[in-house]
């Protein structure tokens, strides 16, 4: 996926899911009777293939990098910047704001929030005066009855009222942690001017204003935005804002940017200071032991201690157990000749559950390893580093990880996530996305000590870390007893890639086989499959980018199946089904040479099975009509969404039959997210198959029905037919012992068939499996199996007449 195209599907997927699903979550439809499914045995279609079981990984949410990656420091070489100055009466949600004379100024991401605290409003208007910098972006605004507002892209209740950047429109939508587009105003003003957007708001009546104008007014009919705080919006846009003014029950104000200034503290890190202790903070950027930036802590008089603490990802806390026992290190250097103490404690420093002592700090850097073993049970506890005695210290690449147990067959994996994962039993898993995207990303900055690899400005998160990077991924593939697949930068060398593959898959005399064996892999890890590049030109059709992909792929290519030819390799070129020019241009550059084609569809709507059976036949006819005698074929590496409910279940599963009936056209479907950390989305992208916290991992039904499909795979496709009512596809073994139906009811009502098996003979019994549910019910920390599979064995019949529950995935195994 691709944080700058994110804004952009959504917009183009609300209409169609508002088309599907209404204003609600369900259709109307009455129960459906007298539907048929006639199956015939011993006609076998198509073969399916063994890795159509396939997951994304992707750090896109912090799910590697805080999540599966054992390290439970975030933050880790303070390459982060310091707070600065914090607003007094507003939370700052991602971006750049600052204020000055009145004016307030933000370098914008995707979705930056600045939201005013102290007061919520049910009626009364909200005003403030935009002016763009005329360089980019797309729109800014205002956002009214703000709740349960958090990091991320979409992550809050309410309305978003917000000016393009080119003066053209005004558009208005609503969140409910996700979007919905409500109208496109077209307006004509001078974007680089001072422009007056207003809403007011009187029992669910919304008026929107601009300079004045009323443009758009809105009756509004949802509970969950009755009521909530105000606040700004930029969407990749560098803006001004000045006058924002409030004006409900009694207040009538023009809101004041009040700020307070904070410790030279990097930004995922506390400053520690007890007593009447006298603290110096330093962000240095000039003698980091890795990368740009280290932290400096100096005590200088009084009693009590100076230091820093660390919370784990985004500060929501590091969880301990009694007797769990973390190993870390710490590189340090400076001017002090006392104790450096390393503890876990409390939230609030007041309880310390274990303390190291380190001491001989010197003039340069140094490892100083320790070992922590916590006396009490807390999932919000910290890690802290700490002066007792005067003098400066410099710190930089703090790691700790847990030992034994809390290692993935001890490697550097959170096991709990590891295990519940490998439990899915995927049998492919993609390790790419956006994400390979960053100028930073590199496979040799990937190697090697993971003190020493260097931090990157991400697509995701600009203080990335190498410290999980492909080998670590292909080393859980290998643990897991998964196919990987991994994607590359298309801007590496040539002479790095064959380097790469050297190293991956060549012997230990190589030159660079001797290096993966001296990191700690003698054997050659075999990789099959590699995809260069990922959506490259999403941007836009055009030709000329088209034709630079061609390129790099070609030479990445030559590079790689030089040093090993079985390797089969992967275009990563956006898919187009309506640029067929452009498409036959870059395939008949790779043809003979690409064994997949790489596409992404959606598959959060419940028509999107259909719409990706489409476009998968298309792609087919294309590269038929291209070269009847053509090999390649295409593989789905993401399969997207914004959802993990149970709409996001019936949008994969029929995405999986679309798959079953292509037939070995098609590599794999891999869902995407493979993982995702509980209410840390930063990027929108809230379609995570397991969930975790500090504490606690847990499964979403779209990872239910993955392992439902996987354990009940058979090789073959038998001819089934159906009703439109039910979307069915029957598979079979080498033998015919078993018939396996996967069945989904996009019904918001119960569907009953009959379902005649020929060529089978009666069967001994019949074992269905069903996941089923509201289409938003999720799992959750409080309900981890509240939407589980149920399993039951009906009597065996020949000509059987099955319920099938609203809004279900069903598989019936007949077995002989």
């Amino acid at each position: 996926m691709n944080r700058q195209t994110n804004r952009m599907n959504r917009l183009l997927l609300i209409p169609f899911l508002t088309a599907a699903l209404g204003n609600g979550t369900v259709f109307s439809q009455a129960q459906t009777a007298n539907v048929r499914i006639d199956v015939d045995a011993s006609r076998i279609e198509n073969r399916i293939p063994d890795y159509l079981y396939g997951a994304c990984m992707e750090d896109v949410n912090h799910e590697v990098y805080g999540g599966i990656y054992n390290q439970r420091i975030f933050g880790e070489s303070f390459e982060e910047p310091t707070p600065g100055m914090i607003f007094d009466d507003f939370s700052i949600y991602e971006g750049g704001w600052s204020a000055s004379q009145g004016e307030l100024d933000v370098k914008g991401t995707g979705g930056s929030k600045f939201v005013y605290n102290p007061v919520e409003m049910r009626n009364g208007s909200v005003e403030v005066e935009i002016k763009f910098d005329g360089k980019s972006g797309d729109n800014a605004g205002l956002i009214t009855r703000v709740s349960k507002e958090a990091k991320g892209a979409d992550t809050f209740n309410g309305y978003e009222i917000s000016l393009a950047s080119n003066g053209r429109k005004v558009a208005v939508g609503r969140h409910e942690h996700n979007f919905g587009h409500i109208r496109d105003i077209k307006v004509d003003c001078h974007p680089t001017e001072w422009n007056r957007l207003k809403v007011v708001m009187n029992d669910g009546r919304m008026e929107v204003f601009l300079n004045d104008k009323s443009i758009f007014v809105h009756n509004e009919d949802y509970p969950n935005l009755a009521k909530g705080k105000v606040g700004l919006r930029s969407w990749n846009s560098n803006v001004k804002f000045r006058n924002f003014r409030i004006k409900t029950e009694g207040i009538d104000e023009e809101l004041q940017y009040r700020t307070t200034s904070q410790p030279e503290v990097s930004l995922h890190w506390i400053p520690v200071q007890t007593g009447d202790a006298k603290a110096v903070f330093i962000h240095d950027k000039k003698n980091a032991y890795n990368t740009n930036c280290s932290q400096v802590i100096a005590k200088k008089g009084g009693t009590g201690r100076v230091g820093i603490a660390n919370m784990g990802l985004n500060k929501w806390g590091i969880a301990v157990k009694e007797g769990q026992k973390f190993q870390g290190r710490i590189y340090m250097k400076g001017s002090y000749r006392g104790i450096v103490k390393v503890a876990l404690q409390s939230a609030d420093g007041t309880r310390e559950y274990a303390m190291q002592e380190l001491q001989d700090v010197t003039g340069k850097w140094k490892k100083f390893p320790f070992e922590l073993t916590s006396d009490a049970t807390d999932d919000k506890a910290r890690f802290t580093v700490y002066l007792e005695d005067n003098g400066k210290v410099w710190i930089d690449q703090v790691v700790m990880m847990g030992t034994g147990d809390d290692l993935y067959h001890n490697l550097p994996f959170r096991n709990d996530i590891a295990e519940v994962f490998a439990n899915q039993e995927l049998t492919f898993l993609r390790y790419g996305g956006g994400m390979i995207n960053a100028k930073g990303y590199k496979f040799k900055n990937m190697i090697g000590d993971r003190d020493k690899r260097p931090q990157y400005k991400g697509t995701f998160y600009d203080y990335s870390t190498h410290g999980f990077g492909i080998e670590e991924f292909l080393q859980y593939c290998e643990a897991a007893g998964i196919e990987p697949c991994f994607a590359v930068n298309v801007d590496e060398t040539a002479q790095d890639m064959a380097d790469m593959i050297e190293y991956l898959n060549g012997s230990e005399t190589s030159v660079w086989g001797k290096k993966r064996a001296e990191n700690g892999h003698p054997r050659p890890y075999n990789v099959k499959y590699i995809e260069v590049g990922n959506e490259e030109v999403i941007w836009g059709d055009i030709r000329e980018d088209y034709e630079k992909y061609t390129r790099d792929f070609n030479r990445i290519y030559d590079a790689i199946t030089a040093k090993d030819p079985n390797v089969k390799v992967i275009c990563g070129a956006q898919w187009r089904h309506d640029s067929p020019a452009n498409m036959k241009m870059v395939f008949d550059a790779i043809n003979g040479k690409a064994a997949y084609w790489d596409y992404h569809p959606w598959a959060d709507v419940l028509t999107n099975g259909k719409e990706t059976e489409q476009r998968l036949k298309e792609m087919k006819n294309f590269f038929m009509q291209w070269d009847p005698n053509t090999e390649m074929k295409c593989a789905i590496f993401e399969e997207n969404g914004r959802i993990h409910n149970m709409q996001r279940v019936l949008g994969h599963v029929t995405v999986q039959n679309a798959v079953r009936r292509m037939g070995d056209f098609v590599l794999t479907s891999c869902a995407a997210n493979a993982l995702q950390p509980y209410e840390q989305n930063d990027n929108g992208w809230d379609q995570g198959q397991v969930f975790f916290t500090p504490s606690m991992v847990w499964a979403m039904p779209p990872y239910y029905a993955q392992k439902m499909a996987s354990r009940h795979h058979k090789p073959y496709r038998v001819f089934n037919t159906a009703g439109e009512e039910l979307d069915v596809t029957a598979t079979t073994d080498e033998k015919r012992e078993e018939v396996v139906l996967h069945v989904a009811n996009t019904q918001n009502s119960v569907v009953t068939a009959d379902i005649n098996i020929k060529e089978f003979g009666k069967p001994s019994q019949i074992k269905v499996i069903t996941l089923a549910g509201r289409l938003e019910d999720v799992n959750t920390p409080e309900q981890p199996e509240r939407i589980v599979p149920q399993e039951k064995t009906l009597f065996a019949t020949d000509n059987l007449k099955y319920d099938f529950p609203a809004y279900s995935y069903t598989i019936l195994v007949y077995q002989k």
